[in-house]
């Protein structure tokens, strides 16, 4: 039955003294006919006992129906919900996993502390310009390890005081160690971050409702996904200074047979003279 049937049957129920004595009164006010007869109050009477009857035996009816209809209703989606407080979100074990995320919060904040230990090192004036630039995490000051570098570990050698092929391996192992320095800085700023953001998220996963806790376990695969990515781009900086590390001994190798070649030729030519 429609919900806006049941108000008015419930409503009628409700009222129905009020409405058989508003009908006896309606009925007292008419007006008497034209001919002088007398008004039937027998069957007056019996018409009013008639529509009270009607109304306890049929709205009545429905509204006994429509209460028990609803009591079913009821008692269903009290079940639901006990089942969901019960087994779905059981409220001790929604206090269980926010104490885990507290201890684990704990043991976050100690390994970022050790991430974060000052581990310069260098004493002299020139290397700890140049480590306070490389241990900075700022990404914004790149561009200042061309300078203390050279400082450190010398200009490339003038076009007269080396031959080409020594200039160029100087040149591309100092360029391969500028870019793993900078690209460490750039890391270590990239790695701030994404502690910064899982702070946010282990703050959030503290004070989650049910509902919400799964939106947060997306970011937290998504940022797992971002660090993942970081790691790789680690790991290809340390695949391009491996491999400058053995291009430069192959380079070595090729200059000593080159040299015994020339001291073979030299020797060569001095005998035949």
């Amino acid at each position: 039955m429609p919900a806006f049937l049941s108000d008015v049957f419930h409503c009628i129920w409700q009222e129905k003294t009020k409405i058989i004595a508003l009908l006896l009164v309606l009925v007292l006010l008419t007006p008497q006919s034209a001919n002088g007869q007398s008004i039937d109050w027998g069957a007056i009477v019996a018409a009013i006992k008639a529509i009270g009857t009607a109304i306890d035996v049929v709205i009545g009816t429905g509204l006994q129906a429509i209460n028990s209809a609803l009591g079913r209703v009821n008692q269903i989606l009290n079940i639901i919900n006990a089942f969901f407080q019960n087994q779905i979100y059981p409220q001790a074990g929604i206090n269980r996993a926010r104490g885990v995320v507290g201890v684990v919060q704990g043991i976050y904040n100690v390994i970022r502390g050790l991430v974060n230990l000052n581990v310069a090192s260098a004493t002299l004036a020139n290397p700890r310009q140049l480590e306070a630039v490389i241990l900075s995490r700022n990404p914004g000051i790149i561009g200042l390890v061309p300078g203390p570098y050279t400082t450190v570990y010398q200009p490339l050698p003038a076009a007269t005081d080396a031959p080409p092929a020594v200039r160029d391996m100087i040149d591309m192992t100092d360029a391969t160690a500028q870019s793993a320095l900078k690209k460490a800085i750039a890391i270590d700023a990239a790695a701030d971050q994404l502690m910064n953001a899982s702070d946010q998220l282990w703050a959030e996963l503290g004070q989650a409702a049910p509902g919400t806790a799964p939106m947060i376990e997306a970011q937290s695969a998504a940022m797992l996904v971002k660090a993942h990515a970081l790691t790789q781009s680690a790991m290809a900086e340390l695949f391009r200074i491996r491999a400058i590390d053995m291009a430069n001994t192959g380079a070595a190798l090729k200059f000593n047979a080159d040299h015994a070649s020339d001291t073979r030729r030299d020797l060569t030519n001095m005998f035949v003279k």
